[in-house]
């Protein structure tokens, strides 16, 4: 009976290894339809900071989804090389994957 029970936790424990893979999956593969990574990367300043600056700027703050959120679907106005411009929304309208990209980036 332990044998089944052990078997059913790695089992258990693949899945969700296996559903946050898809979750990533899904997250870069809108930030690269959404030309996200024309400005921003994981880990270097480009135009834009990167995605790891931007989730150690929002760490242990309770608003930092509602920021991105409002940040990614606005087109906020940003700077780039002294100049406003307006930054793109992400390439859907649903609040799901939105929220999966946000995980991501915050995740980074």
């Amino acid at each position: 009976m332990k044998l089944i029970v052990a078997i059913a936790a790695v089992f258990a424990c693949g899945g969700a290894i296996l559903a946050h893979a898809a979750d990533d999956a899904a997250a870069e593969a809108l930030v690269k339809k959404s030309k996200c990574l024309t400005c921003h990367s994981v880990d270097k300043k480009k135009d834009g900071p990167s995605f790891k600056t931007t989730a150690e700027k929002y760490k242990g703050k309770a608003d930092a989804e509602q920021k991105l959120y409002t940040h990614l679907t606005t087109h906020p106005e940003v700077e780039v090389d002294g100049k406003e411009e307006k930054h793109d929304s992400l390439k859907t309208t649903d609040d799901k994957e939105i929220r999966n990209v946000i995980a991501w980036i915050l995740s980074r």
